[in-house]
């Protein structure tokens, strides 16, 4: 198996919330039994619809049946949340998904999951996370956050609950105990997707919202009418596509080359056309590993989201 960075020693009360739910199936992968019952299970994370999502990943799923001979079917899957879908790699009933850079460095560190590529989109290799508010409110900056209720998304979200939280915490306010929990924070926080948080604001039911930047701009990449950038942060790696370590080193391999020998189609969802809706955010892969998201790492180490925080 790949090298795995060490940098959390457990993985428990933030992952197990929702564990159990959006992910299920029997069986694990040997040396002897690749990819259990021919079938690869594919999980998507909840960011988008569902039916959304399985349009934009249909010729990954296809990619996939085609690439590696021991496979008949490739089977989608929508997670309902970073959890459960680190839960099913680390059980084997999931072999491959795409998820968050936050809750990929989790799965290496418990051994749920292993590092396979890394995404690029919209002209880079990093992304940002951004806090909004609306217009109208009082909320100028960070330090006017405190009181207020600022919705989140996904806790093991890096630019929708990570950062914003290292973002807040450096303006002076107290942060949740750890994510997922409002406990000891100087503001009321909630979780659930980077949309939704969005929503959420402009809906008048959050001051705030802590979110990748992606979810906060319209089609030529400025913020959305409607919503006022209160802090940004750049440089994150972005997001991974990682893998069971319960497959063996050939069956990882074989799925890494079936993304990264594949034709641009690959990004173009399911109707095979450049520009429409069902395109992939991302449009290109590398190999990656644990130390592609040690910039993840260091931020939960500076924020005390590490050692025993999730035991």
């Amino acid at each position: 198996m790949r090298d795995r960075r060490t940098f959390l020693k457990g993985f428990g009360t933030a992952a197990a919330v929702g564990a159990v739910a959006g992910c299920t199936g029997e069986g694990s992968s040997s040396d002897d039994e690749p990819y259990v019952d021919g079938q690869i299970k594919f999980l998507m994370s909840p960011t988008e619809p569902q039916d959304q999502l399985r349009a934009q990943y249909t010729p990954i799923k296809e990619r996939l049946n085609d690439h590696i001979d021991e496979v008949d079917t490739v089977e989608m899957q929508y997670a309902s949340d970073y959890a459960a879908t680190l839960t099913a790699l680390g059980s084997g009933t999931g072999d491959i998904a795409e998820t968050g850079p936050f809750a990929a460095a989790l799965g290496v560190e418990s051994d749920n999951a292993e590092v396979l590529l890394q995404r690029y989109g919209y002209g880079g290799w990093t992304y940002s996370s951004v806090v909004v508010t609306r217009p109208e409110t009082d909320i100028e900056t960070l330090s006017d956050l405190e009181g207020k209720t600022i919705a989140f998304a996904d806790a093991l979200s890096a630019s929708g609950s990570l950062y914003p939280l290292g973002m807040i915490a450096e303006a002076g306010l107290s942060i949740p105990d750890e994510p997922g929990s409002p406990s000891g924070a100087d503001f009321d926080p909630s979780w659930s997707d980077h949309f939704a948080a969005i929503e959420a604001v402009t809906a008048g039911t959050a001051d705030a919202a802590g979110v990748g930047l992606f979810a906060a701009v319209n089609d030529e990449r400025e913020i959305q009418e409607g919503l006022a950038e209160v802090a940004r942060e750049d440089g994150i790696p972005r997001a991974p596509i990682v893998v069971s370590p319960e497959l063996t080193d050939e069956e990882t391999t074989t799925i890494e080359e079936a993304f990264t020998e594949a034709s641009d189609e690959l990004y173009l969802g399911e109707d095979g056309e450049e520009g429409t809706d069902d395109d992939l955010w991302f449009e290109d892969v590398r190999t990656a590993d644990a130390d592609t998201y040690q910039p993840v790492v260091d931020k939960a180490n500076q924020l005390g989201y590490s050692e025993d925080i999730f035991g």
